[in-house]
């Protein structure tokens, strides 16, 4: 029984990181980019939750709906000003100004909210649990799991069936030719950085379901570990994503749970040795397929 909480842990938390992880995807699948301040969008958000639950007193479906939209906009106003005008730049300049973002969205939450840790209203305590043997497991564990389930399977078909989709899956294979075609490309990509955004929103509320807490640091390692999930997956798949972030959780929650309380640390670093041994045997993960390149 012990070994089936532990699992539902991290389905429970291997959602939130697939979540994020469909943002990282998105972004590459289309523009080949890896968009490393995803983890602070999610952190931003958490602020606006914050911001409209605690300040404003809004209840929690406006203020998850308030800040889907503002993360989405913020998501479209980084793209516009940070990585546009680097399309055609090398990976090295794209990856020095994805980290300067990451930064800058840190310390601007930083300068206007302090460092100190802010406390999240607990949405738990009205919410019913069911019992598997001796332990208690919250609903929430099953509405995470089942919400991100179902926010794949949704984002899955709007690439594969709507026309936005359609151009997004063109634009993917040759941004040229699509443009040609007579599609806007830079409104597609706008259009991809708005929904990774505003998943990275959605997994900003059932982070801080499970874990209220809130500070300008709260988005980095989730967001390397999703990055992580999505390497593991196979970055670019929306499946893969949601594969990866699955079994990452369930790595993370049985490492926790099964090795001694004092090296409790070192579940962080189970997480980084499965990075290398999939860039070592599968640097495609685990559903990409390898890809060919002629010299």
């Amino acid at each position: 029984m012990y070994f089936l909480i532990q699992f539902i842990n991290g389905l429970q938390i291997g959602a939130i990181y697939a979540l994020i992880a469909l943002g990282y995807t998105m972004v590459y699948g289309v523009v080949k980019l890896i968009n490393f301040a995803h983890g602070d969008i999610m952190m931003v958000s958490a602020y606006f939750l914050l911001i409209c639950m605690v300040h404003f007193g809004l209840p929690i479906w406006l203020s998850l709906l308030i800040t889907i939209v503002l993360a989405a906009l913020l998501g479209v106003v980084i793209e516009k000003i940070a990585y546009k005008p680097l399309r055609n730049a090398s990976r090295l300049s794209a990856l020095i100004t994805a980290i300067g973002v990451s930064l800058l969205l840190q310390n601007v939450m930083m300068l206007i909210f302090s460092s100190t840790p802010r406390r999240f209203p607990d949405l738990t305590s009205h919410l019913p649990s069911f019992k598997i043997g001796d332990n208690q497991v919250s609903i929430l564990a099953i509405f995470t799991i089942l919400s991100a389930i179902v926010l794949m399977i949704l984002l899955q078909l709007f690439v594969s069936r709507s026309k936005t989709g359609k151009a997004m899956r063109a634009v993917s294979e040759d941004m040229e030719a699509s443009q040609l075609m007579g599609i806007d490309v830079n409104t597609i990509i706008s259009v991809t950085f708005a929904l990774g955004s505003a998943l990275a929103a959605f997994a900003a509320l059932l982070y801080l379901v499970a874990y209220p807490q809130v500070d300008p640091y709260l988005g980095a390692m989730p967001g390397i570990k999703a990055f992580i999930a999505a390497v593991l997956g196979g970055i670019g798949i929306i499946p893969g994503a949601m594969l990866g972030g699955f079994l990452l959780g369930i790595i993370e929650a049985l490492t926790r749970a099964y090795i001694p309380s004092a090296f409790a640390q070192l579940a962080d670093a189970v997480v980084f040795v499965v990075l290398i041994l999939v860039l070592l045997f599968k640097p495609a993960g685990l559903i990409g397929k390898e890809t060919k390149v002629k010299v």
